[in-house]
């Protein structure tokens, strides 16, 4: 290639990218208003996604947390210390076993109930009847975690001191034989907790589902019941195919979330007596920061619970896209 040939692939690339900028600037300039709503996001997560960040820095540095003058920037380094008396810990071990077993219960009960309640929607062609039970279903995922687990406790055993109505319950059919809260036994926290996130967040969960469900084209049902499909082989054969891309993509990241259990509910929950089945990564954390002021080992033990996850995206992700070529990335 002489030298003019050369300056002329070289200026037809730099004219491209000109091209390709102003492109870009004008159609952010077509939708700036959509454009503005993502600035409150990005905010968010700049403050508190990004900047954390150099907190995983405590995982590796000697921080007892209880001197304000220094930073984790200029604490001594520790190495790994922070990690081998974190794997030494029974009691962190008792909590990841717990927060494994509840994301496999959420996993198992709270991802298909969402489809399910997605297609009973899509089943209800009297519009206004279908947006009252929808938003009905909605409005548990918008109360506070506090009154949830008011209202939980309260059946449980209210505030004089009286056994609750589940409690009760469980009593007239033989499953408990002591007068002691339903919460205070560590076999019934698990049941409790799934049960009750169900009911928070099936209804929420479902928009994705019917959105979905909705794109599907009419043409396809129509299809079908030409071809003498009933209502469960046009849900089998057409809505569920049709699906697949959300449901995948949904699925790689709800399993991304597997060892994700917040500590607000569990804490707000949890008794003495079901402190075996109850405790999970998050509190795990908050207490070793927080009581114990450990920082070190309960950095080190959200750095691993954060490893952890994103070999569990990644390898979801990479079973989907070699089983249907439906990925994330």
């Amino acid at each position: 290639m002489t030298s003019i040939e050369q300056q002329s692939t070289e200026q037809l690339l730099e004219e491209l990218e000109r091209t390709k900028w102003k492109r870009v600037g004008k159609e952010i300039l077509k939708d700036w208003r959509l454009y503005v709503l993502l600035i409150p996001l990005l905010l968010f997560m700049f403050m508190f996604k990004y900047l954390p960040i150099k907190g995983v820095l405590q995982a590796f540095k000697n921080n007892d947390g209880l001197n304000a003058t220094t930073t984790v920037m200029h604490d001594d380094w520790m190495g790994l210390i922070g990690f081998k008396n974190l794997f030494n810990d029974v009691s962190f071990w008792t909590a990841f076993r717990n927060t494994f077993v509840n994301s496999m219960y959420g996993l198992v009960f709270g991802f298909p109930i969402p489809i399910f309640l997605a297609l009973l929607f899509s089943e209800i062609k009297c519009y206004g009847y279908r947006s009252v039970v929808q938003v009905c279903s909605y409005l548990p995922k918008f109360l506070s975690t506090v009154v949830t687990t008011t209202i939980i406790t309260i059946w449980c055993r209210n505030s004089q001191g009286d056994l609750g109505i589940l409690t009760k319950v469980f009593m007239n059919f033989g499953w408990i034989s002591s007068t002691d809260s339903i919460l205070e036994m560590p076999k019934f926290f698990r049941p409790i907790y799934q049960v009750s996130g169900v009911w928070e967040g099936a209804g929420y969960g479902s928009i994705v589902y019917f959105a979905a469900v909705l794109a599907i084209s009419p043409t396809n049902y129509e299809a079908a019941k030409i071809d003498g499909a009933n209502k469960l082989q046009q849900i089998r054969y057409v809505t569920l195919p049709s699906m697949a891309p959300t449901l995948t993509i949904m699925l790689i990241m709800r399993i991304g979330q597997i060892l994700n259990i917040g500590y607000e509910k569990v804490m707000l929950l949890y008794q003495p007596g079901s402190y075996e089945t109850a405790d999970v990564i998050s509190t795990y954390v908050y207490r070793k920061q927080t009581v114990a002021n450990d920082f070190s080992v309960g950095t080190a033990a959200d750095l691993f619970n954060s490893i952890i996850a994103m070999f569990l995206v990644l390898g979801a992700n990479a079973i989907s896209r070699k089983v249907s070529d439906t990925s994330l990335f």
